[in-house]
């Protein structure tokens, strides 16, 4: 059966799920990832996790453009957590967290769109492969979200530095 998974992507698949809800419940409780709050580094650690997870898993027999993804998403999470510390970015560090820890999360979500594409339903998969058009739809999508999603989030930044409130205050996207 195609679309069987081994008990390593079972597991894969539950943590890269609850990561997903954990960099989406931040995007809407605080208007952005801030990864030293508690949701924050239970979205960093199970980002990780996600990505360590996926490196075994070789459905090709070789390493794939997913993979690749996952070693993106795991060299851009120092950053978003510790650019505040690197003096020469400090004045541009919130807007580089901003960036970063949102592009995790739009790394982290390339993958998960082809594969739940390729897999569901389990008779009759949406995709046939990731250059399926509704894929590529489904990731312009995403790609335009991502840009809308963080040029808000800058812009929300930058107004609450105007108005003299610390960058660390919540941004509300409501």
């Amino acid at each position: 059966m195609p679309n069987h998974l081994s008990l390593l992507g079972i597991i894969h698949t539950a943590i890269s799920i609850f990561a997903l809800f954990a960099g989406f419940y931040c995007l809407l409780r605080d208007g952005k990832i801030l990864p030293l709050t508690s949701h924050g580094k239970l979205y960093v650690l199970l980002t990780i996790i996600t990505c360590l997870t996926a490196f075994p898993i070789m459905k090709t027999g070789h390493f794939t453009g997913a993979h690749g993804l996952g070693v993106m998403v795991l060299a851009l999470l120092p950053i978003g957590v510790y650019i505040k510390a690197i003096k020469p970015f400090s004045k541009l560090a919130d807007y580089i967290q901003v960036f970063v820890m949102s592009a995790t999360l739009f790394l982290s979500c390339i993958p998960a769109i082809v594969e739940t594409l390729t897999r569901l339903p389990i008779s009759q998969p949406i995709a046939t492969g990731p250059n399926d058009p509704i894929i590529q739809t489904g990731l312009g999508m995403l790609t335009l979200t991502f840009l809308v999603g963080v040029a808000y989030q800058v812009y929300k930044l930058k107004k609450s530095k105007k108005s003299g409130q610390t960058p660390d205050i919540h941004v509300n996207l409501g």
